[in-house]
């Protein structure tokens, strides 16, 4: 292994290690993707946990310049293929390997930088907001899953698109207390529109984001024997997730965070196995 070898691997180790503090449910979800491209998906979700944390947690620094710092550095790691910062170099490794379209970093960075700037949305500025901070990334990741077959790509980029949105907007949800309520942002248009939150409002969500759901799932269906099933599993583990916050009223979201334990994600496995195997079209 040549010294730049053992740097990429390190990179890709880091991007492994940020994943895993972070996220129970997208570890497990990853670890049920084929071994060739797993690496690349730790990668993908190590730079985006970076910039959000940017936004969303370190607020005694001058937010605005490093997320502005991180976009700079971030496009220079793709056009040099390096970067000292390890979650970069991994990061611009999967960009360059699979040649992603780095209009989607541009996209991603924007909804990052709203987050500094925007304090409620309407409904196109909502939806272009999902597109940058979600939409994208599951655009990225089936540039991995389907490794330069273009024409599945433009088949299914829609479907991904709604998979990311329908994730964003469960997240959302999870977590209005800690956006609506400590954060003041209200990402919801109906938030905007309502000036409150209430079960009426709710409902209204709920019912765009099931949608969004039944309609990626004929995606799911048709993506590779190596990413179907752990795609399905992070499927399955966000409508879970909804599935308790319908149960949950309006005012109870706005003052905790609803979870879905480790027991209850694990028993999800059997199920997502058995659709990857028989229900995955052809």
């Amino acid at each position: 292994m040549t010294n730049s070898e053992r740097y990429l691997d390190s990179s890709l180790k880091a991007s492994k290690i940020l994943t895993k503090t972070y996220s129970t449910s997208f570890s497990m979800g990853i670890f049920c993707l084929g071994k060739d491209i797993r690496n690349a998906i730790y990668a993908i979700y190590g730079f985006v946990r970076v910039a959000d944390e940017i936004v969303d947690t370190f607020f005694d620094i001058d937010q605005s310049k490093k997320i502005d710092d991180f976009h700079k550095s971030t496009i220079e790691s793709i056009q040099n293929s390096y970067s000292s910062n390890l979650i970069l170099h991994a990061f611009q490794h999967v960009v360059n390997t699979y040649q992603i379209d780095v209009n989607l970093v541009e996209s991603f960075f924007k909804s990052m930088k709203a987050d500094l700037t925007e304090k409620s949305y309407d409904r196109e500025s909502y939806e272009e907001y999902i597109y940058g901070s979600a939409e994208v990334v599951g655009l990225m990741c089936l540039y991995v899953f389907l490794n330069g077959n273009d024409k599945k790509y433009s088949e299914l980029k829609e479907y991904a698109q709604k998979l990311g949105s329908a994730f964003q907007k469960v997240n959302f949800l999870r977590d209005l207390h800690e956006d609506y309520e400590l954060k003041g942002r209200a990402y919801f248009p109906e938030l905007e529109m309502n000036g409150k939150f209430d079960d009426s409002s709710k409902k209204q969500i709920e019912i765009d984001i099931q949608k969004d759901f039944d309609e990626a799932i004929n995606g799911i269906k048709r993506l590779p024997s190596s990413s179907c099933l752990g795609v399905y599993l992070a499927y399955r583990y966000y409508n879970k997730l909804l599935k308790k916050i319908k149960s949950t009223p309006a005012s109870k979201l706005l003052s905790s965070r609803i979870r879905v334990n480790n027991f209850q994600k694990f028993t999800l496995l059997p199920s997502a196995i058995l659709f990857s195997l028989f229900m995955r079209k052809a």
